[in-house]
């Protein structure tokens, strides 16, 4: 265990934890992780990798604000994780396309693109094209396409090497990550910090901690006085094998990662915990992938699961002090990859309110109060 007690302890080890926790290194913290068990909901180990800005906070001017910086923030960061890690997380930043099959909703995102560009600005960067002016620039795009969106700050990363930078950078930084390390309960203690009981029967002694551990945070929120109810929310992906061409497109649901295979997903459904891929869904993801690049139809499908996402009661991140416990923090996002940098930097600042971070009192849990009192 840790040999010395630190000043902060992160309980879970993702990627928010590990971003965070790097963060804190960065500023000089000293900084554990507490990683649970190999059989814990892992949305770190099952998402699909994107970088993606659109249509996030469309409705919500500091969300799209926020993601915009992540956006902005990843080429830097990426060669940072590198320089730490000796890991190359596969970047690739060049654009995204959103497909539309569906002219009313190829119609509803044009309108929520536009209002997100409100709140962006002159950084709000996309196009429409239609269905003959896609096809026209891209040879291969399925005639029943109506239309794209696309934006040259979307990209993706290879998330599993995208885990394992975080990992190897945050122990390069003096961290220390622990492994099958779940807690089971916080307790305040008299004297300031808290006592983390493990389910193994151990206790470690911290003075702040920072819960990051996605669905696993429901019991250890209460504790902590924290009023947000997380949820899942089941994502299915089919991959392919690997594809000695490219793909001439990076999308939302169809993305190639750089070992050559084809990740297709994007669905979303209430399952509770349960994350097991179900046969309807996987043939609705391959006729998807089929209308959009028709010559996806004859490639062969070698692997599919579904993963959960930590989503808030409005789908936004959470940013909050346990008004109960000083020194006591919730994260909790399902834009682990995307806003990555940032939880890497600004919201380090933010625990240790080293500098003034006024746009991340939109993300504060208050916005649940009434509803919660309800």
């Amino acid at each position: 265990m840790y040999q010395r007690t630190p000043e902060i302890t992160i309980i879970g080890g993702g990627l928010v934890g590990l971003s965070v926790a790097l963060g804190l290194l960065k500023a000089g913290q000293r900084v554990c992780v507490l990683d649970g068990a190999d059989n814990d909901a892992r949305a770190s180990q099952g998402n699909f990798g994107l970088i993606w800005g659109q249509g996030k906070g469309w409705d919500f001017a500091p969300y799209a604000n926020w993601t915009m910086d992540a956006l902005a923030a990843w080429p830097a960061f990426a060669k940072q994780l590198q320089d730490l890690s000796g890991i190359d997380v596969a970047l690739d930043q060049s654009g995204g396309y959103e497909f539309f099959t569906d002219p009313t909703e190829f119609d509803a995102f044009e309108a929520e693109l536009a209002q997100q560009a409100t709140h962006l600005g002159n950084r709000a960067r996309y196009e429409m094209l239609n269905g003959e002016e896609l096809r026209s620039q891209m040879k291969g795009i399925g005639p029943d396409v109506v239309g794209a969106s696309f934006s040259p700050c979307d990209g993706h990363v290879n998330p599993l090497r995208f885990l394992r930078a975080l990992r190897c950078s945050v122990q390069a930084m003096g961290g220390h990550v622990t492994l099958g390390a779940t807690v089971s309960a916080i307790r305040l203690q008299p004297n300031g910090g808290f006592a983390l009981a493990l389910a193994n029967g151990e206790t470690l002694q911290t003075e702040q901690v920072v819960l990051c551990a996605g669905l696993g945070a429901a019991t250890l929120a209460r504790d902590l006085g924290f009023i947000t109810q997380v949820r899942p929310q089941l994502g299915e992906l089919l991959i392919t094998e690997k594809l000695g061409d490219r793909l001439p497109f990076l999308s939302s649901t169809i993305r190639q990662v750089d070992e050559g295979g084809v990740q297709i997903g994007g669905t979303k459904a209430n399952a509770g915990l349960d994350d097991r891929e179900t046969l309807p869904i996987m043939s609705k993801l391959a006729r998807h992938a089929v209308t959009v690049f028709p010559a996806l139809a004859d490639v062969r499908v070698v692997r599919a699961w579904g993963a959960l996402r930590v989503m808030s009661p409005d789908g936004y991140p959470v940013y909050a002090k346990s008004s109960l416990h000083p020194g006591a923090f919730l994260v909790t996002c399902h834009s682990g990859v995307t806003l990555a940098p940032l939880h890497a930097s600004a919201l380090a600042d933010w625990i240790m309110n080293t500098s003034p971070t006024p746009d991340l009192e939109a993300f504060d849990e208050c916005r649940f109060a009434l509803s919660h009192a309800a």
